[in-house]
């Protein structure tokens, strides 16, 4: 008897996402390195510092310690501890032990918060441009992106007045990440208020992703964790990734009502049960000892952003608007999609990488065509050579 094959392989929810763009173009300009050619690359969302050595020494005493076992799925207290106290001192929030989970990065507490709160056809509000996972991971969810679009000309501002005419009836979610991963652009501290409170009373829920919160060059640092009041309907999303230099020690957490973390860590217990036991000793080290790396960082960063935005405006047609947070430059090169056969941005980071030896990330990713994404951590130096290539490759075209 002939048992007849299944009508198909693979589960519907995997073909709602895509691979990971900046994910794609690092695996792309491996290659290129493997033989043995040599690239300028603003590609990698990282800063270029090496961790902090206070950190390390605490994960090397962790390990010395024999502190390698199993730990709580929400992570140790004492890691917790540092987060709520950690938030609370640089933005006022009122959370408990009991209100916080360690995750392995932020994209890991981004994807499970989704997951618990997201269903099929809920709607999410997401402005544009995004960062690259999160309309993957609404998708994958079964959730329904709502796109805002925002302006150039605005410097991608995202407004309170703009979010609440895209509020329906099916509106289950915000997302706001502020300073924004790719524009650099922020959310202001009265729009920033007035979302939270719209989205209060309307029993809507806030995820807010915080991972270049302390990169903000416009003043102090702002989150919306600071209103307790709204805490009911907010999820904080947090990394130790870009603020400590420690992206591949892949420690996040979230900050949210007890009802959230406790799904949070239910579904966590069947992914990877508990973050790395020694990055929860080096998390505590972060975020507990001193903030002066931090400061350090935010100081250099801002210096290789005016220098990248200097480079940038010798380009004939190319134009920037000035990030005023992250560490990331947004360059309009719609002057030169049409020349030379390009008929695209992802088609001009692709010739650019093969053709002018610059890794960049395609505005397409972000949900823009005209655009493609650089990260600036690197050296003058580099910005100086890079720069250089880019603009060589555009005016050849």
């Amino acid at each position: 008897m002939t048992v007849a094959a299944p009508a198909k392989v693979f589960a519907d929810r995997i073909g709602r996402i895509e691979v990971s763009a900046t994910m794609a173009v690092a695996a792309e300009a491996a290659k290129l390195r493997a033989q043995g050619i040599n690239l300028v690359d603003f590609g990698a969302g990282e800063p270029h510092f090496a961790t902090p050595q206070h950190i390390k020494d605490a994960a090397i005493a962790a390990i010395n310690a024999n502190f390698t076992r199993y730990t709580v799925v929400p992570g140790i207290p004492d890691v917790r501890k540092a987060i709520v106290e950690r938030h609370a001192a640089d933005f006022g929030s009122d959370y408990g032990i009991d209100e916080a989970i360690f995750t392995v990065g932020e994209k890991h507490a981004l994807f499970n918060a989704i997951e618990i709160l997201v269903d099929h056809g809920d709607e999410v509000i997401l402005p544009v441009p995004y960062w690259v996972s999160f309309k993957d991971i609404i998708q994958y969810a079964g959730g329904k992106v709502v796109f805002l679009h925002t302006s150039e000309a605005e410097n991608f501002r995202i407004t309170a007045d703009a979010i609440e005419k895209s509020i329906t009836p099916k509106t289950k979610a915000i997302i706001l990440n502020s300073p924004s991963n790719p524009a650099g652009s922020i959310v202001s501290a009265e729009d920033l208020e007035r979302i939270v409170r719209l989205a209060h009373e309307r029993g809507i829920f806030l995820l807010l992703d915080e991972c270049y919160v302390y990169l903000n060059y416009e003043g102090t640092p702002v989150s919306a964790g600071s209103f307790s009041w709204a805490k009911e309907h907010m999820v904080v999303l947090g990394s130790l990734s870009k603020t400590y230099a420690m992206t591949g020690w892949r420690g996040g957490f979230a900050l949210a009502p007890k009802s959230i973390i406790s799904n949070l860590s239910k579904l966590q217990s069947q992914q990877t049960s508990n973050a790395t036991s020694i990055v929860q000793k080096a998390a505590i080290a972060a975020l507990a000892g001193s903030q002066q790396c931090v400061a350090d960082f935010r100081k250099e960063f801002i210096e290789l952003r005016d220098h990248m935005l200097k480079r940038l405006a010798e380009i004939p047609g190319v134009t920037c608007t000035k990030p005023v947070g992250a560490f990331y430059v947004y360059p309009n090169v719609s002057a030169y999609i049409g020349k030379g056969g390009i008929k695209s941005a992802t088609e001009l980071a692709t010739r650019l990488l093969h053709e002018g030896h610059v890794v960049s990330v395609p505005g397409e990713a972000f949900g823009t065509a005209e655009h493609i994404r650089l990260s600036y951590p690197v050296t003058r130096e580099t910005i100086d050579e890079g720069v250089k290539r880019l603009g060589n490759f555009l005016t050849s075209l």
